[in-house]
């Protein structure tokens, strides 16, 4: 237990910056009052990053327990709770999303022209949500954040989205709330057996069988689609091609761990007898979405298809290594969400600033972009490396250890991943020369200019990252690797007993 409220800190202060944009901006003037709430939603964006900061420098690896616990009584006549707090499994979640909200407002150039105001307020809702979710220790409280996400998720991707906007939206909005409600029923079910809604309490009680298998499939429905995983994925490439560069790059950095974040926090520790039954089926259903989704980015034409078909590949690699259930599994599955987080971020980046100046995705308007503009053929070629698990990138250390857990288990598992591997680098290349070798015809293409001071300030932070994970992991894998042993310890000591 603390005395001091960090998390709530956390999870709420964006609210305030919410609150102060409606208050104080004014509405009559839409260019300076977009400007003055980018600059609030900045400020208390970066405020909150410091606060995340704070969270992670006094967490104590060395304790897998749970750290700065909140513990209030929320609604006592039905024994619910507002409990928060954090472990090595969800503490960099924390400092991720609030690492990247700065990086959306600061891409939120064009966007927050139209209606600026109304995108600040939304992206700070949603900056709160995604914390609440990784910070909440109460099942009310978790599923209040988990659909709270929804909101300010299908404003931003229906009012400030492409052409096809509303349809995205509510493509998104359908998919995730029907997996949502049966993990509402499965919350239902679990707090009448225990008469408490707490899920610490809930991590190390065995469910009878008869109705753990349908607790299990019920937060299965909801987690895969948020993944999302093969085939509950088709959500995702319309809302990330129709939402704005800001909402694509919340929805792949943060948004979709929220799915396999679920399955180690609820399906593996609530559940693991079910998940090792379920097992060969997520492996299966992970191979598959490596395999497919990489062949479906092959025929895309549109740079942002390509990303998010990319994005559910690499986030099948992270189900892969939860469900090989060994060390090199989950340490890798943990370390391709953070390369991910960093890395498809970026990639949505960089296809916002060609986007911001010639207003098209599609890859045959441009080609031979190093010409005219290197910098940005620099940024993109670093990314895109990281994307294709070149070594001494983030992506290199999860693949290579989410392969390899996969191999222990049965090596077809490890050959079928490693073709993956070799597909996701043929198109990713393909990409880059296309975008940046070749003759440079176009004339709009020929006046684009090169990365502004602006667009340098977002991506500088991300390129440190992706070396860094790359060149020295155990920065943070020393933080969550005693978590993820006695989480793995705890399964296989259930295991053991059937």
């Amino acid at each position: 237990m603390t005395s001091f409220p960090l998390l709530s800190l956390v999870t709420f202060l964006p609210l305030l910056g919410a609150a102060l944009i409606i208050l104080f901006v004014r509405q009559d003037d839409e260019i300076h009052g977009s400007r003055s709430a980018q600059v609030i939603a900045l400020g208390m964006s970066l405020a909150v990053f410091a606060l995340s900061l704070a969270v992670v420098w006094g967490f104590d690896p060395s304790n897998t327990g749970f750290q700065f616990v909140e513990r209030h009584s929320w609604i006592p006549a039905y024994h619910i709770d507002y409990i928060k707090g954090v472990d090595g499994l969800s503490v960099w979640f924390v400092m991720l999303s609030a690492f990247l909200t700065p990086s959306c407002i600061l891409a939120a150039r064009v966007t927050a022209k139209k209606r600026g105001k109304e995108f600040m307020c939304a992206i700070l809702l949603l900056e709160s949500m995604m914390i609440g979710v990784f910070t909440s220790l109460d099942f009310v409280l978790f599923y209040l954040f988990f659909e709270g996400i929804l909101i300010p998720m299908f404003l931003i991707i229906g009012v400030w989205g492409g052409e096809k906007r509303v349809y995205a939206a509510y493509k998104f909005f359908l998919y995730t709330l029907l997996g949502s409600v049966l993990m509402l029923v499965a919350i239902f079910v679990m707090a009448v057996k225990m008469g408490t809604t707490d899920m610490t309490a809930m991590i190390g009680h065995q469910f009878p069988k008869e109705i753990a298998v349908w607790l299990w499939l019920a937060f299965f429905s909801s987690f895969a689609v948020k993944t999302p995983l093969w085939p509950f994925h088709t959500w995702l490439p319309y809302a990330h091609v129709e939402a704005s560069t800001a909402g694509s790059v919340v929805l792949s950095g943060v948004l979709l761990k929220m799915g396999t974040y679920g399955f180690l926090r609820v399906s593996v520790q609530m559940f693991p007898e079910i998940s090792q039954h379920f097992a060969p089926l997520m492996i299966a259903l992970s191979l598959i979405g490596i395999i497919y989704t990489s062949l479906v980015a092959m025929a895309q034409n549109d740079m942002k298809k390509i990303i998010a078909y990319m994005s559910v590949a690499h986030m099948a690699y992270v189900t892969l290594g939860i469900f090989s259930f060994n060390d090199q599994g989950f340490d890798g599955a943990m370390m391709v969400m953070l390369s991910h987080t960093f890395v498809s971020a970026a990639l949505f980046l960089c296809v916002g600033v060609g986007y911001d100046r010639i207003h098209t995705r599609q890859i045959a308007r441009y080609g031979g972009m190093a010409t005219n503009m290197p910098m940005y053929a620099f940024v993109f070629m670093i990314f895109m490396l990281a994307s294709i698990a070149v070594p001494g990138t983030s992506g290199f250390v999860g693949e290579f250890l989410s392969m390899q857990g996969a191999f222990q288990v049965n090596s077809a598992y490890g050959v079928v991943s490693a073709v993956g591997m070799v597909l996701v680098a043929v198109y990713m290349l393909v990409l880059y020369r296309r975008l940046f070798y070749g003759p440079l015809r176009s004339e709009e293409v020929r006046q684009m200019k090169d990365l502004d001071a602006r667009e340098i300030a977002t991506f500088v932070p991300l390129l440190v990252l992706v070396i860094w994970i790359g060149i020295y992991p155990n920065t943070f894998r020393n933080v969550y690797a005693p978590t993820l042993s006695k989480i793995l310890s705890d399964y296989q000591t259930r295991v053991e007993k059937l």
